[in-house]
Formats: structure tokens, C-alpha cells, sequence
């Protein structure tokens, strides 16, 4: 390298106060969003749109579009949020190439079972105008999830998915190891609650273990957590020194720690806001404070029962 050209990587580097020489050294989608390689080798976006609690079609429809006009290329939705339809609408009318744009679902338990799996998710691609879904959950750990799973795997060798994953198995070790030991094709991804609150040290060692990427719901502490994140002392300091946000700190603190986050959202300010988080970086020191607050609290508390109860 020339004289002029370390001149300039210096000053670039001065510019972006590392962030730059941090993106670098690893892929990244035309907004900055770091990509995983999961552990069948497809890369992933890792930060995302969660389409929890739309409220309906249309207005999923137009958060999609927002959020795609912004930068967003990776949508998580599920059958149980009834808002598929939007999300494939939104996809269709961004004008976005396909293959550019990860899409996330997830099989309710009703939809589980050999055979029945299957069709289910051909329904699912229907919905979603999609010939492929790039990464396919099994929602809740109950009901018939070894069937599904099974029909899951016929799926990815068909073409019609392309990585599985598990969401909400961190109920118990029985379920865990039972889907681990079972599987043919092993789960690419985890989806659970985690925020600064709850940083569930233990399953990210399992999901390490196992090659697993974690991908966190509730990120930013959910409709149930009242804003207790958001008004955090230590987090609001930090938001204050950088300029930004308190959800855009915590939304950098889950990136740096190496997460898949999705956080949800309807106002188009706030997802515009979201997604902002890749001009800076937070120190050692700041992520040593955000790991402080940790204290295993959670703000979605169903037990296993009510979850059954509830399917």
C-alpha cells in the first residue's frame, strides 16, 4: 500500500471511530448490518423487523415497506401474528430483489406432525407469494415438534426452506436435548427473550456449544416491561454521551454482543430509528456497564402450562 492510500485509510478510520474497521473485517448488507454465517453456511442479516402485534395486514404492510426503504432486508413473522400476507405484499411492492430480502416465519403447533407440516408450510408460501422461506421455527416447544420437524427437513432438501430453527426451547433440557438429538438437519438459530435485563448467559452457552446463532425477541424490553429499559439511569447516560437513543444503545449493545436482533415496531420513526445504530460503537467499558445490569428478568413470565394451555 502506497503512502497516500495508508493516508487515507487513517483518516477514514479517524472518521468512523473504529466502526469502520470493525465492518470491515466482517460482511455487511448496503445499510451496515453485520451478516452471520449460520452454521449450514447461509448468511443472515442480523438485525431485523419483528412483525409481532401489527394489528393487521395493511399495517404490517406498510412497516414492511418503511423498514425496507430504510435498509431493513431481514422481516421476522410467524403464522400466529396473522400478518404473512403483508409481509409478502410488502416484499412484492418494495421492487427489492428476493434474494436480497430474508424472510423469517414460524409454524404454530397446530401445524405440527409428519405430513401434516408439509402442507402447512406450502400454505405458508402461499401467504407469503414466496417460493422460499430463508429460515423456518418451530414456535413453541409443544405439541407434535419432532413430526414437524421431520416435514421441516423434507422442506429444506425440497428447496422451500432454506435454515430451521428453534424458538422458545429454553423451557427445560429435556426439550433441548430431545430436538438436538433427534434432528437430521440441526437448528441453524435460537429465538428467545433477551434484553439487557435478561441476557441468559446459560443458553447462549448451550447455543454456542452447538454451533447455534442466538436471535433475541423483546430487545428492547417488550410492551409488558413498561419502558424499564428505556429509562435505565446507566443506559440513558450512555445514550446521552453518544447522541442517540436509549433503544439505539441496547440495540448496539445486542450487535456487538454478537446477537440476531428484531426489534418491532409500527411508528415509521421509530423504525427508522432502529436501524441507526451502525455510525458508532460502544466501549469496552460501556459494554462491561451494560452487562452489569444484568439480572436473569424476564417480562414475558408463561410457564410451559400456559403455553400449552394457550395453543
Amino acid at each position: 500500500m502506497n503512502s497516500f492510500k495508508k493516508l487515507l485509510l487513517s483518516a477514514a478510520l479517524l472518521v468512523c471511530g473504529g466502526v469502520c474497521a470493525l465492518s470491515a473485517q466482517e460482511k455487511t448488507t448496503v445499510a451496515g448490518v453485520p451478516v452471520v454465517k449460520l452454521n449450514n453456511g447461509v448468511e443472515m442479516p442480523r438485525f431485523g423487523l419483528g412483525t409481532f402485534a401489527q394489528g393487521s395486514n395493511e399495517i404490517c404492510k406498510q412497516s414492511c415497506l418503511t423498514a425496507l426503504k430504510a435498509g431493513y432486508r431481514h422481516i421476522d413473522t410467524a403464522h400466529a401474528y396473522y400478518d404473512e400476507e403483508g409481509v409478502g405484499e410488502a416484499v412484492k411492492e418494495s421492487g427489492i430483489p428476493r434474494g436480497e430480502i430474508w424472510i423469517t416465519s414460524k409454524l404454530w403447533p397446530t401445524e405440527y406432525g409428519e405430513g401434516k407440516t408439509l402442507k402447512a408450510i406450502d400454505e405458508m408460501l402461499a401467504r407469503l407469494q414466496t417460493d422460499y422461506i430463508d429460515l423456518l421455527y418451530v414456535h413453541q416447544p409443544v405439541g407434535d415438534y419432532l413430526g414437524a420437524w421431520k416435514d421441516m427437513e423434507k422442506a429444506v432438501k425440497m428447496g422451500k426452506v432454506r435454515a430451521l430453527g428453534i424458538s422458545n426451547f429454553d423451557y427445560n433440557d429435556e426439550m433441548w436435548n430431545t430436538i438436538m438429538d433427534s434432528a437430521t438437519i440441526k437448528p441453524a438459530v435460537l429465538q428467545i427473550e433477551c434484553h439487557p435485563y435478561a441476557q441468559r448467559i446459560e443458553m447462549r452457552k448451550k447455543a454456542a456449544a452447538a454451533g447455534i446463532q442466538m436471535e433475541c425477541w423483546y430487545p428492547l424490553g417488550g410492551a409488558a416491561s413498561n419502558g424499564a429499559l428505556l429509562k435505565d439511569p446507566v443506559i440513558k447516560r450512555m445514550a446521552e454521551a453518544h447522541g442517540k437513543t436509549p433503544a439505539q444503545i441496547i440495540l448496539r449493545w445486542h450487535i456487538q454482543e454478537g446477537f440476531s436482533v428484531i426489534p418491532g415496531a409500527t411508528n415509521p420513526d421509530y423504525i427508522k430509528e432502529n436501524i441507526q445504530i451502525f455510525d458508532f460503537a460502544l466501549t469496552d467499558d460501556e459494554m462491561r456497564q451494560m452487562r452489569s445490569l444484568n439480572k436473569e428478568q424476564r417480562f414475558f413470565n408463561a410457564s410451559l402450562e400456559d403455553v400449552e394451555k394457550m395453543v
